[in-house]
């Protein structure tokens, strides 16, 4: 029986510390800087002493998460649905699902969202110094 897995992630479970957080309850945000990019915060940095966070992603059809940089932390993406474009020093690599991608600290890159839109799960680790 095939599942699908985008609503896994959308409507699952985080296990935290002894507790379970809904991650459906969660609600989706709309990115400060960014139009037609949503973020459900699954797990924030102040719930790991700043270490470590994630986040669902959801970027609506033909928008982008336009160029910027994470100075204090390595990011990997992991694409669950839809597909796009990330764009990292100037090479274009294709997102589809099941693909992922490490992104390290003050690379600047940038996601672009196919006419499908591009959902996925971004992780942030914070780099010590």
């Amino acid at each position: 029986m095939k599942s699908d897995i985008s609503a896994c992630f959308e409507y699952g479970v985080l296990a935290h510390g002894g507790s379970d957080t809904d991650i459906g309850s969660l609600p989706w945000n709309k990115h400060s800087d960014f139009t037609g990019v949503y973020l459900k915060n699954v797990l924030p940095a102040d719930r790991t002493g700043g270490l470590f966070s994630c986040h669902l992603v959801l970027i609506e059809p033909l928008h982008a998460i336009g160029m910027h940089t994470h100075p204090a932390s390595v990011e990997l993406h992991e694409i669950i649905r839809g597909d796009g474009i990330y764009l990292n020093g100037g090479a274009e690599i294709a997102y589809r699902p099941g693909f992922l991608a490490v992104i390290t600290e003050n690379s600047p890159h940038e996601v672009r969202a196919g006419d499908k839109g591009l959902f996925l799960f971004a992780k942030f680790i914070t780099v010590q110094a």
